[in-house]
């Protein structure tokens, strides 16, 4: 990870809004063949015994379901907007280009879970995403029969979250504002990396 401190809050419910707020987390594990896997999958973050962990589900009997069976070892990582930022922007553009972004990573130990848990966290997932508090009734229970015996439930402990909200925060006033001007004028990317952009202490 990109790790200055510039780039970090030091509000530690930012980075869980920000995790609340991008749940399409990326999972990466290896397996027993030293080969990495990864799979992207919707997650919720709770706290249990005063514990932080992910929760969510993914195929069974891939090669990520495979390799956290024998390697529970993981990083979950969750990514928001981000943008190229051309030096061509700045007053003085004989400085480098760069991207801006927003990732946390997040590590921990995966465990998988029993049938009862993966049916409570198909319908969270349901209902949340779908924005009905009924939805995952409406779903025929034969469907349901069938489709919990090719996934499987999980749950990470978080262990360690690190982060980097890079946001020009090292640039001086005149180069950030101009940077804002293009992004306003940018695609969906740019003005969402804009927006954040004002809402950074500097």
């Amino acid at each position: 990870m990109y790790n200055l401190s510039h780039f970090k809050t030091t509000d530690p419910q930012q980075v869980i809004r920000f995790m609340e707020e991008h749940p399409f987390a990326m999972v990466m594990g290896v397996g027993k063949d030293k080969l990495p896997v990864a799979t992207q999958v919707p997650v919720f973050l709770d706290e249990r015994d005063g514990q932080p962990v992910l929760t969510g589900h993914m195929m069974r009997q891939t090669d990520h379901h495979k390799a956290f069976l024998e390697n529970p070892d993981a990083l979950m990582v969750f990514t928001g907007p981000h943008t190229y930022i051309s030096a061509s922007w700045y007053p003085d553009p004989l400085q480098a280009s760069t991207w801006n972004y927003m990732s946390v990573h997040v590590r921990g130990k995966i465990s998988f879970l029993d049938e009862g848990a993966l049916l409570e966290i198909l319908e969270r997932t349901t209902n949340h995403f779908e924005r009905k508090p009924d939805a995952f009734s409406s779903i025929p229970a034969e469907y349901i029969h069938r489709m919990v015996g090719a996934i499987v439930a999980f749950e990470l402990k978080v262990e360690k979250v690190e982060h980097v909200f890079k946001l020009s925060q090292n640039k001086d006033p005149q180069t950030f504002q101009a940077i804002l001007s293009h992004l306003d004028k940018g695609d969906a990317n740019a003005i969402a990396v804009a927006r954040e952009m004002r809402s950074v202490k500097r």
